[in-house]
């Protein structure tokens, strides 16, 4: 990393029993060894990251023949594991699973030759650092090349990377301060917390020398950043009242400018000064009518 992280108290990630979905794991990798249809088991999520506790999920993708693969039942495979309370096929296609020990599970099914050969467009929006905990059954090898080409991360160039983070900032910011003073204030607290959070926490994890969780900016917030940052964080949230959400609008606008003042000190990005202070004074509703 181009800066060093700081030194600070650190809470720890506490592991908690995962038993339970060591158990399920090892009877997902033998029923899929089992079934002559299906070729390979991919894990992803916190497992492969050796994150994973008692209340992780289990998401797997199931590389099936491709002769059997549109007939394939995916939702009588996963049963095979567990009883389940709930299984449908979610907004994104995926088949979303509730078991009867209420873990979750999200199953991709996929023909084998075209599914193992999409893992090679995932480089820089997947990343399996143990590809040996996450190719649970590989019958032909495919899988398991394919999955090593993820194991290694590349940290965000950090110039163009602050740069672009400094841009969409700005931009994003000020379409909130637009439509909270439209009135739209539903529609503005969630561009807050969905949009620009996300922004802010990449940005802050890039100044800080702490990437490893860049792909879920929030996922262990708490342990990654120093306490300062997450109470500073803490403060661009808040309820669906007009008063909370300029609040911590303003508040948001304020890190930002913060955190975009530090990464030009540092890497020489472009500040446009002027505009950061009409967004602040439009989200004050300076501006309006």
């Amino acid at each position: 990393m181009p800066h060093a992280r700081p030194t600070r108290a650190r809470t720890a990630r506490t592991p908690l029993p995962t038993d339970g979905l060591d158990r399920r794991i090892e009877l997902l990798r033998a029923t899929a060894e089992a079934d002559p249809r299906v070729e390979g088991v991919l894990l992803y999520g916190s497992w492969t990251l050796g994150e994973a506790d008692a209340h992780s999920d289990l998401d797997a993708y199931l590389y099936v023949r491709e002769e059997h693969a549109d007939a394939f039942d995916g939702r009588e495979f996963v049963e095979r594991l567990a009883p389940l309370k709930l299984a449908y096929t979610n907004m994104h296609g995926i088949l979303a699973v509730v078991f009867d020990d209420l873990m979750r599970g999200e199953f991709h099914v996929e023909p084998t030759g075209p599914g193992i050969a999409e893992i090679r467009t995932w480089r820089g929006q997947v990343h399996l650092p143990r590809p040996e905990a996450a190719v649970l059954l590989d019958r032909t090898g495919d899988l398991a090349a394919a999955a090593r080409e993820l194991a290694s991360f590349r940290p965000p160039e950090p110039v163009s990377t602050a740069q672009q983070l400094t841009d969409e900032l700005a931009n994003w910011t000020l379409m909130l301060a637009h439509i909270q003073n439209r009135g739209e204030y539903a529609r503005a607290h969630n561009l807050l917390h969905a949009v620009i959070a996300p922004l802010q926490l990449k940005l802050c994890r890039l100044l800080r020398g702490s990437t490893t969780h860049w792909l879920t900016p929030s996922r262990a917030l708490e342990a990654d950043l120093p306490q300062t940052d997450v109470e500073r964080y803490a403060t661009t949230t808040g309820p669906l009242t007009s008063k909370a959400l300029r609040t911590a609008a303003a508040n948001s606008w304020g890190w930002s400018r913060e955190l975009t003042a530090e990464a030009a000190a540092r890497w020489e990005t472009r500040l446009p000064l002027g505009l950061h202070e009409e967004i602040a004074r439009a989200l004050s509703g300076a501006d309006r009518s």
